[in-house]
């Protein structure tokens, strides 16, 4: 039997995948947000697809700079992943307040999480539909990943403060490598 879905709560169905970090720099102020409205776009170059609201502290710097990290942390940081979405870079130094470490990345000026079992530096390839609808396109020019998590396992968001953990991993036959 079926019945009626509300509308406000399918994206909770559709979280595109991991809840992940996006870290900036600007003009000497270094922000952390927490984003879970991204999608592969392309494998190579890769590109990724990140929603970022207008409403965020982060967008004016990555609009700025067309640099950011995303961060993927695993599901041991959760509550500093939640907490990171529930405070505002306008007035909190995040990365200091909740712990996190910033290490210098290679190739753009926002910063690594060290705690991040892997970290994607970003340079915006495509920005045309940023007004519109917040969403950046980006490049990964480099990215870093730790051997000691070879497979960690990530939250996915639902909506709602509820979330889901990666859990058994299925391999079947592929052509792809």
């Amino acid at each position: 039997m079926r019945h009626d879905f509300p509308l406000a709560k399918v994206y909770g169905l559709l979280e595109p995948g991991p809840v992940v970090l996006l870290t900036t720099t600007n003009n000497g102020h270094t922000n952390i947000m927490t984003m879970s409205w991204h999608m592969m776009m392309e494998f190579e170059p890769p590109l990724l697809g990140c929603v970022v609201s207008n409403a965020n502290h982060s967008y004016a710097a990555l609009r700025a700079t067309g640099e950011c990290v995303i961060a993927i942390p695993d599901v041991t940081l959760a509550d500093k992943v939640v907490a990171v979405g529930n405070c505002s870079g306008r007035d909190t130094d995040k990365f200091a307040t909740l712990g996190f470490t910033p290490l210098a990345a290679e190739k753009v000026a926002a910063p690594l999480v060290g705690e991040c079992f892997a970290n994607l530096e970003c340079r915006v390839a495509d920005d045309a539909l940023v007004e519109r609808y917040g969403l950046f396109v980006l490049e990964v020019v480099k990215a870093w990943g730790d051997p000691a998590l070879p497979q960690p396992r990530t939250i996915h968001h639902q909506g709602y403060g509820r979330f889901a953990v990666d859990g058994e991993i299925l391999t079947l036959a592929s052509k792809m490598p």
